[in-house]
């Protein structure tokens, strides 16, 4: 049995996976221009991200999951940056809460690092 801060962690990594299929679009919009194929893009993202909440909630994947995790959202920063410089990617979120999701990565980072 795991403890339930795992479970917790690999739902929520599935259900942001899931919500790349809901509102596909949303993920589009905050993704930088350099980044080809966007729908795709988002698509294997969302999928990748399930994966991974799956994979942690296995004693013998969990260490794949998590590393699999911390590499996203590692990857992830480049979109957290790119919407703070650009307008129409920031959805109109205040300053604030833009920069404060940079170190909220570093702690679901930390998180997963418990798993491995």
């Amino acid at each position: 049995m795991l403890p339930w801060h795992q479970y917790l962690f690999g739902l929520i990594f599935i259900i942001a996976g899931a919500n790349h299929f809901r509102t596909p679009k949303i993920y589009e919009r905050i993704m930088p221009p350099y980044i080809p194929q966007r729908k795709l893009m988002v698509l294997l993202s969302g999928i990748a991200e399930m994966l991974a909440g799956f994979l942690i909630l296995n004693p013998s994947t969990q260490h794949v999951g998590a590393w699999g995790i911390i590499l996203m959202l590692i990857v992830f920063l480049t979109v957290h940056f790119y919407m703070l410089q650009n307008e129409k990617a920031s959805m109109k979120l205040p300053k604030w809460l833009l920069i404060l999701r940079i170190p909220l990565q570093f702690g679901l980072i930390f998180w997963a690092y418990q798993y491995i």
